[in-house]
């Protein structure tokens, strides 16, 4: 059995698509960050994506607990040529694959980016690597990466995930209970 502590990272505040983009996070709201201390168990290990926003508030909220190492494949979607622009102008500029990337999500993909299905495979990846070898993992990533894993774990589909909010320094904790066994106990929860 392994509980999924999954925090969103601090805000960026970009109003744009950013994937891939290294934006710091907004740490300022010690109070949340404090809640988030005392919300995961003490004997979690802890992982992060790669990028700046995800290890800076794993650092924020990490204490003693053991941490692995950063994980690239827990980035946030990829977004190809998209990456940087505002979601109206992504629209103006490619109103099919725009629409059918949110609004049907799967195969579609932005220009030289990744779909959904190609997150869900990359971070299916580090679930499987890390299920039933620690009790309670903390995670911080991004809201894609963390919506892929609430879709796994509820047996959703891509329109159905997307329904959820996550927010920033959000907790939302699933746990595996082998096979293709899961609970999920809460999704976006704020502390």
């Amino acid at each position: 059995m392994t509980t999924w502590w999954w925090v969103r990272h601090g805000p960026t505040h970009a109003k744009a698509a950013i994937g891939w983009t290294d934006l710091p996070a907004d740490l300022s709201d010690t109070s949340r960050l404090d809640g988030l201390k005392d919300m995961v168990p003490d004997d979690a290990v802890c992982l992060s994506s790669d990028l700046s926003r995800a290890r800076d508030t794993l650092g924020a909220i990490r204490q003693a607990r053991p941490q692995l190492a950063e994980d690239p494949r827990l980035r946030e979607f990829n977004f190809g040529t998209w990456e940087g622009l505002g979601f109206d102008e992504i629209a103006r500029r490619d109103p099919d694959r725009s629409r059918a990337y949110w609004q049907e999500p799967g195969d579609a993909a932005p220009p030289e980016g990744e779909s959904w299905n190609d997150l869900s495979t990359r971070v299916g990846t580090v679930i499987d690597a890390h299920n039933g070898s620690h009790r309670n993992i903390l995670a911080v990533a991004h809201f894609g990466v963390i919506l892929t894993a609430v879709a796994r774990a509820g047996n959703l589909d891509p329109r159905a995930a997307f329904r959820f909010k996550v927010d920033p320094l959000s907790v939302t904790a699933l746990t595996w209970h082998g096979d293709d066994a899961w609970t999920i106990h809460r999704v976006n929860h704020l502390p």
